[in-house]
């Protein structure tokens, strides 16, 4: 058995409990798709939280942003799946739907 001196493990509990305690903090927010609509029009989160995009609708969506806070494409999916997106910067980010135009809502990422 290898004896790991006093500092170093010190160090290695403060990683883990620093990692543990991130874990804690982090939020999932679903956000649904229903009658070509997104179920909020506009919701707050925190640096670090996901949001879970879940199409309700017996169509397919494709959920996007072209935000310089986050820019990503969730492509198309059906009914029934989820996707999701971790915002790591704080900041307003415009989401939209590129199947449905009018589909449009606002995500305030604070810190």
């Amino acid at each position: 058995m290898k004896i790991i001196p006093r500092a170093r493990n010190s160090f290695l509990l403060s990683l883990v409990v620093m990692s543990v305690c991130s874990l804690g903090l982090a939020a999932e927010v679903e956000v649904l798709q229903k009658d070509k609509d997104f179920s909020v029009k506009k919701i707050k989160v925190k640096v670090g939280d996901t949001v879970k995009f879940t199409n309700t609708d017996p169509f397919s969506h494709n959920v996007y942003s072209l935000s310089e806070v986050k820019s990503f494409d969730l492509g198309t999916y059906p009914k029934g799946v989820s996707k999701t997106v971790t915002f790591d910067k704080a900041g307003t980010v415009e989401v939209e739907c590129a199947v449905h135009p009018n589909m449009k809502m606002t995500i305030e990422v604070e810190k």
